[in-house]
């Protein structure tokens, strides 16, 4: 268990808590003389002498094994895992399954004590080599009270449906931080969160009508109906959300915004919570924000190779604007944090001003735009020059203040990431006209704009192959004697009947070179601009399309869902 390669497993427990300065000497004293009389772990005494916490104790016990550890206070249980392992033996042994990692065929979960090579070997044989097991760190008494907290409790989502229809709901203790789990809507809530992550979704819709609640999950872009509930059961669920989200539950007639963080499948999740009021009652939108998914290395956006070569050239510029350019949900903010995960180093200093902070990052200074204090784009960006940056992210150009600011700030020697509402990379160019930057200022100043969109990927379990009919070799550019065959979507158990499984982003790069530059002083037209840079080998977003789909990753139909394929038929 202790690798001889981690110096911390080689320190005393008690010696971590002196040295960060959470416990004394004497303390600890203590402590090893009651173990003199009670053989207990050392970390276990130090929790009921009351000198450390148990939050402090497990947090300790992590750096010093090198594990991950969990707060088993905030996770969202997996009703699968709770079934693998029966609460005699979880009850017995001290652990608590967490979640099931069904990719990967691991079983997550939390003991206090990781030597128990008993327990460890009995879990093992349980599972009959079905799982892996990976272990996460948690508290004594908080793997206690979990077994107690989740165990008994119904979690299916039908299961809670039909255990709310036969019984009164009782308001105060939806709201209310004693035994919550005893209370199915708590339960509904949990479950509805769980399945929406585990089906990949991205936004989670409340949405109350006349007689009945819908509930619909985005998923892979597209809006899926999932459940329609009596609207008896809505006001105690919007309660709960909000609870949850820390919003204030007597405000009904205002929007209002919160968060909610909790702990999946060992991984920490956060949703954006938004909700408004309408005819019916109040309609609440969960953004599902998971971090594991939302940075992705660069060499993983799907990029053909000489597309990525261009954006690393782009990105080894010192200074300049970078702009990336798109619809809402084109997948924007992804690209930028995966580029500043790319430059992300302790050599530089990264600066990001966001409305809100999606994903915190390490090393990465990140700033939050705010109406209370007064903090708009323009005025972070002036007070972010002042705090010696070399990158600064700024998370959308939408007034000349912002634009003037963020080129001010890349004519002072700085690289500065950001996005813009337009349809297409050269379509930048005059809507930064529009919102009143000069072209002197622009030319010479724009290292290059990333226009993007994202396309669902085709089920590889039940795509179907076929010949293209002449109108659709004509969107592809393929002549009639090319033998070609691309794919339709079909649907089958594996993708939910969607016929489409995640989703890639397809890009076009406009690199700004010192031709463009003279288009762009000049106030050429848009479609002089894409002569040029078509010249220079520039490819558009239908272009990068076509590709994805003559390599069988995704469909027409589903690329002229998302871009406009008109123009190839002429």
């Amino acid at each position: 268990m202790n690798s001889p390669s981690n110096p911390q497993a080689k320190r005393h427990i008690g010696q971590i808590l002196i040295d960060q300065g959470i416990l004394t000497e004497d303390q600890l004293r203590i402590a090893l003389l009651e173990q003199t009389k009670s053989h207990a772990p050392v970390g276990r005494l130090l929790v009921q002498l009351g000198f450390v916490s148990e939050a402090t104790l497990r947090d300790a016990l992590s750096e010093k094994l090198g594990l991950r550890s969990v707060d088993l206070a905030h996770i969202i249980v997996d009703p699968s895992a709770l079934k693998l392992v029966p609460r005699d033996m979880a009850r017995r042994y001290r652990i608590f399954p967490v979640a099931i990692d069904r990719v990967q065929k691991r079983l997550i979960v939390a003991l206090a004590d990781t030597n128990n090579i008993v327990a460890i070997d009995q879990m093992r044989a349980h599972l009959r080599g079905e799982f892996e097991v990976e272990m996460l760190l948690a508290g004594d008494s908080e793997i206690d009270r979990a077994i107690d907290q989740y165990y008994g409790h119904e979690f299916s989502i039908d299961g809670i449906l039909r255990e709310i229809e036969t019984g009164e709901v009782d308001y105060s203790s939806v709201s209310d931080a004693g035994d919550e789990y005893s209370q199915p809507v708590v339960r509904l809530i949990f479950a509805l969160l769980a399945d929406a992550v585990e089906r990949g979704a991205s936004d989670v819709h409340f949405e109350p009508e006349q007689n009945f609640l819908r509930i619909r999950y985005r998923i892979d872009g597209v809006l899926r109906q999932i459940r329609s509930l009596h609207k008896t059961y809505w006001p105690a669920m919007a309660v709960r959300l909000k609870v949850m989200a820390r919003m204030n539950i007597a405000e009904t007639r205002a929007p209002q915004d919160g968060r909610i963080s909790a702990t999946m499948a060992g991984r920490a999740i956060d949703f954006r919570v938004a909700s408004l009021p309408t005819t019916h009652g109040e309609n609440i939108v969960l953004r599902v924000l998971d971090r594991q998914k939302g940075i992705v290395p660069l060499e993983k956006l799907g990029l053909e190779e000489g597309t990525l070569e261009i954006l690393k050239r782009m990105i080894a510029r010192p200074e300049g604007i970078i702009l990336v350019t798109g619809p809402t949900g084109s997948g924007k903010t992804t690209t930028l944090y995966s580029i500043m995960n790319h430059i992300n180093s302790d050599r530089i200093n990264i600066m990001t001003l966001e409305d809100p902070v999606e994903y915190p990052m390490t090393l990465i200074r990140q700033t939050a735009v705010s109406e209370s204090v007064k903090l708009d784009f323009a005025n972070g960006i002036r007070a972010m020059m002042r705090q010696d940056p070399d990158v600064i992210l700024v998370g959308e150009i939408r007034d000349e203040d912002t634009a003037d600011m963020a080129f001010r700030a890349a004519m002072t020697g700085h690289q500065v990431y950001s996005t813009l509402h337009t349809n297409s990379a050269v379509g930048a160019v005059p809507r930064l006209l529009d919102i009143g930057v000069v072209p002197d200022v622009m030319a010479g100043n724009i290292i290059g704009v990333i226009g993007q969109r994202l396309v669902r990927k085709l089920c590889r379990t039940c795509r179907q192959a076929y010949d293209p009919d002449a109108r659709e070799r004509r969107l592809l550019g393929a002549a009639e004697t090319e033998r070609l065959a691309i794919f339709r979507a079909v649907g089958c158990e594996q993708c939910d009947y969607q016929g489409y499984r995640g989703r890639m982003s397809i890009m076009e790069i406009l690199k700004i070179d010192g031709t463009i530059d003279e288009l762009i002083t000049r106030r050429a037209t848009a479609r002089e601009i894409v002569t040029a840079a078509r010249s220079k080998g520039f490819k558009s977003l239908a272009d990068d399309g076509v590709r994805v789909v003559r390599a069988g990753v995704t469909s027409i139909e589903e690329l002229m869902r998302v871009v406009d394929l008109t123009d190839r038929l002429n």
